[in-house]
């Protein structure tokens, strides 16, 4: 039997442009994040690269040790890739000791964990399903996802290899070409598919899914193993090269790419980078291979890994704590500096420990311990705020009159100066309605969730609280007074679906098929609905046509409808609880968005409109703190601290549309 050396006739040469066009693909991260505050596509050309890179060095191991041995491929692995890792991990972490905005410190600490041990993109996947969470300021390790979805790749690719070489060893006949290009095409149409559909169903979870992105690496697998064998006459190599390049640059501006990929969308800068490699196979005067091989980009390209780890860590330290806007000079700088500092950890911390003959355990121990104290460090101080946290609601639980005369939030009088707020900034994100913290509030899935609230053994009345989180966050208030008055209240309620006809996702067409049925069948046991009337924001805070409908069924069911106006929504650049970490002074005008009467339909009979944005945002300026209440717990959601001062409030609107009074 031949040894696996001779059966394999692939051949690996250094093609210097891959170099070039990894540090585009990382430039192109970096503008687009800095300057654009979108996705560039530059990723998901990493991702061919890497899957191009990684297949050609394991069939160099085979055909020179005649098997694949673990230790040595995750050892130069892990030699390659954690020294910078780890060193950005670790800086990053020191530096947000001192620099992170307190608000999103238990984030972090989630994504600094998750990052060491390269699960980055799960724990992305998973909470960026969470409408709440997309509120939040992004941490200075978000980007390390990619990094995760490389690392399971590489074991993926591992697994499928010790399978090649398994069957190539039992099976003499089989080639490996054809063995392996059949085990990539299976893995590329299979994974593209599910991409296509889940980028379809929820595209937040796609975007990190590991299974919607495993097409893209087989892609580079089957670039390597077949694209010296395309030949194209050398001016149409160049002028495809040239397209590429440019339709790669213009990935961003083309695509709205944080909301169509990885789906078929992202076949584009595919696209692009095959037309690039492809032109290598022809070198010339005018390709555009001869620009990417050029010594500056060979260089560049050598240290893309640790320009793409740094560009991001200091774009973030930049927006929390100089401006949430990078100017031109600003955004040079950035990119100057991230290309200083991975030419520095190149040179001193990555090609000393990568050169090690023996696999340097030691010095990958202290790394990582290193990175581990500190995050103990981090999440201590965030246990001991919660600690202060919970002892004044401890306090403010057991003495209600020093509740209303120290922290009477929306009931502050006119005068009132704020000392001290009842939430912590550390905190605050966690103070919303009761429905979150029994289960109540569902982020996906189509089954309606029902909990019960106020007078739920024997009823006078039953409000049902209905639609998005901007339905829930009301909750507080409705209870201020729902007991004592025999009101229950019914609360169904889903993250970022609103009680609208104009739905999108399918899950939230079933649930809102799923609500609809259970009002029919239940509406003479409801009395009122209580709902947003409008979205309030910088667009339009018109009532939506889809509200309108949604309505209109509630009248046909002789339902009425208790519509307030929304509460103003500030603009993911205008998060009250960092801009007040930045600047206690910190105000902003709404009257823009809180103006007009639009958001009423004076048509529908069945619905009752109330305004209380008064007392949400007096004189049309948002304060982050009223009545030593922190208003908002991001940019657009009350706290729950704060509704509840609000239920004197409403109090007798209510009982007055439910005849109660």
């Amino acid at each position: 039997m031949k040894n696996l050396n001779e059966r394999f006739q692939f051949e690996r040469r250094f093609r210097p442009e891959i170099e070039g066009l990894r540090i585009v693909a990382a430039l192109l991260v970096a503008v687009y994040h800095i300057w654009f505050n979108r996705v560039s596509g530059g990723v998901d050309v990493f991702f061919v690269i890497s899957g191009f890179l990684i297949t050609a060095s394991i069939i160099s191991k085979i055909k020179k040790d005649n098997e694949l041995s673990a230790r040595k491929y995750f050892g130069s692995l892990l030699k390659r890739l954690l020294p910078g890792a780890l060193t950005v991990i670790g800086i990053t972490s020191l530096l947000s000791i001192f620099l992170l905005p307190s608000s999103i410190l238990l984030k972090y600490i989630k994504e600094a964990f998750a990052s060491l041990f390269y699960f980055q993109n799960l724990q992305l996947a998973y909470s960026s399903t969470d409408y709440l969470d997309k509120e939040q300021m992004k941490t200075p390790l978000e980007h390390f996802w990619a990094m995760s979805i490389q690392g399971q790749f590489y074991i993926v690719w591992f697994l499928i290899f010790i399978f090649v070489v398994y069957i190539l060893k039992k099976v003499e006949w089989v080639k490996p070409e054809k063995l392996i290009t059949f085990i990539f095409v299976v893995l590329f149409i299979l994974s593209l598919a599910f991409s296509i559909y889940q980028t379809a169903v929820n595209q937040p979870f796609a975007y990190f899914n590991p299974l919607a992105r495993i097409w893209q690496f087989a892609l580079g697998g089957l670039m390597f193993l077949h694209l010296n064998k395309i030949n194209v006459p050398d001016r149409i190599s160049d002028i495809l090269g040239w397209f590429g390049l440019i339709g790669l640059v213009l990935t961003g501006m083309l695509f709205d790419v944080g909301s169509v990929f990885p789906g078929i969308a992202s076949l584009w800068p595919m696209f692009c980078a095959i037309l690039i490699l492809l032109s290598g196979n022809h070198p010339s005067k005018y390709g555009v291979e001869r620009l990417l091989s050029s010594q500056p980009m060979v260089f560049l390209g050598g240290i893309s890994f640790g320009i793409y780890l740094w560009h991001w860590v200091i774009l973030s330290f930049y927006k929390y704590k100089i401006n949430e806007k990078v100017g031109l000079i600003e955004g040079i700088i950035i990119i100057l500096l991230s290309i200083t500092l991975s030419m520095i950890m190149t040179k001193y911390i990555e090609k000393p420990l990568r050169n090690n003959v023996i696999f340097p355990k030691k010095n990958f121990s202290i790394l990582y311990s290193f990175n581990i104290i500190l995050i103990i460090f981090l999440l201590s101080s965030y246990l001991l705020q919660s600690y202060e946290q919970s002892k004044i609601e401890d306090i403010a639980n057991k003495d209600l009159n020093k509740i209303s005369k120290e922290y009477p939030g929306a009931l502050a009088e006119k005068n009132f100066k704020n000392t001290k707020s009842l939430q912590t900034i550390t905190t605050v994100r966690n103070d919303r309605s009761d429905a979150y913290n029994d289960g109540g509030m569902t982020t996906e899935g189509s089954e309606l969730i029902i909990r019960k609230y106020g007078e739920v053994n024997n009823p006078k009345k039953n409000i049902l609280l209905t639609g998005g989180s901007h339905s829930s966050q009301w909750l507080g208030a409705l209870q201020q007074f729902a007991k004592n008055e025999g009101i229950l209240i019914t609360h169904i309620c889903r993250s970022g679906t609103r009680f609208t006809t104009d739905v999108q996702l399918k899950e939230e067409m079933e649930w809102m098929r799923k609500l609809n049925t259970y009002i029919e069948k239940n509406s003479d046991e409801i009395d009122m609905i209580f709902a947003p009337a409008n979205v309030t924001d910088n667009k339009n805070s018109a009532m939506p046509d889809g509200f309108k409908e949604q309505f209109k069924k509630m009248g046909n069911l002789n339902i009425k409808v208790f519509a307030v106006k929304d509460n103003p929504r500030l603009g993911r650049n205008n998060h009250p609880i960092e801009q007040y970490e930045r600047n206690n002074n910190w105000t902003m005008d709404v009257t823009k968005i809180n103006s007009g009467d639009e958001w009423k339909d004076e048509t529908l009979t069945n619905v009752v409109y109330y305004n209380y944005n008064q007392y949400i945002t007096p004189n049309n300026i948002f304060h982050p703190i009223i009545g030593n209440i922190f208003v908002y717990y991001d940019g657009s959601h009350m706290t729950d601290s704060y509704v509840r001062t609000l239920g004197p409030i409403i109090k007798d609107d209510v009982l007055k549309e439910l005849d109660m009074k």
